[in-house]
């Protein structure tokens, strides 16, 4: 006999568990959407390639759902996914909020209390790691402001299918509620908007519970 001891199955390192997070479908689709954002982004605040930039920024949004569907498909839903698709998410809608008020087509109150909400909740999730409780999922209700935010972006850049206002007032901070002629769009921003504080207040008394919890 040689003595030799036969060689044991090596399981695989974390480095390749790593890549298998990190190489797949959905991350790539999630990538590419990222990389588009900027583009749109450009396309819209150049002005005169209306049609251009929404189907930049639609097909960047529309990716969400195909992303998701085939992470949920084909098993390849990863911690890195769950984590950088809300970003992204967040990123698309940033872009889309700054280019259309670059562009006159959304009021700066929009602007600042859709960012304003992202950023607490960015913030909100420091004492969260903190104190050990982890990252909140993304809830259903989120999803769906993400939705009608970015189906209203789309519809403001596209810059079709206009409505007369509601003739309410006068100011030019309410577009649809003022005399002012201006895409239907505008109504599934505000859907998307008082959606986004309803889960915002969500957010934080889930965050609130676990605190305590772990405290």
């Amino acid at each position: 006999m040689s003595g030799e001891t036969p060689q044991k199955k090596v399981p695989a390192s974390r480095s390749e568990d790593l890549k298998r997070q990190v190489y797949t479908v959905p991350n790539l689709i999630t990538l590419i959407r990222f990389l588009m954002v900027p583009l749109a982004f450009s396309v819209l605040i150049g002005g005169g390639h209306d049609i251009l930039a929404f189907v930049l920024f639609a097909v960047a949004g529309a990716s969400d759902f195909l992303d998701g569907q085939i992470a949920r498909r084909t098993n390849q839903v990863s911690e890195l996914g769950k984590l950088i698709d809300p970003f992204v998410d967040r990123f698309l809608i940033a872009a889309g909020l700054i280019g259309l008020y670059i562009v006159g087509r959304i009021p700066l109150w929009i602007l600042v209390v859709l960012i304003a909400r992202d950023l607490i909740l960015l913030v909100g999730t420091i004492p969260l790691h903190y104190f050990g409780v982890g990252r909140i999922d993304v809830l259903f209700a989120g999803k769906t402001t993400t939705v009608f935010l970015l189906a209203g972006f789309s519809w403001l850049i596209a810059n079709i299918i206009k409505i007369p206002g509601l003739g309410l007032t006068h100011s030019a901070a309410f577009p649809g509620f003022n005399f002012q002629t201006v895409p239907a769009g505008i109504w599934l921003v505000y859907t998307g908007t008082a959606l986004s504080l309803v889960t915002f207040v969500c957010y934080l008394v889930i965050a609130v519970r676990r605190l305590r919890l772990a405290r």
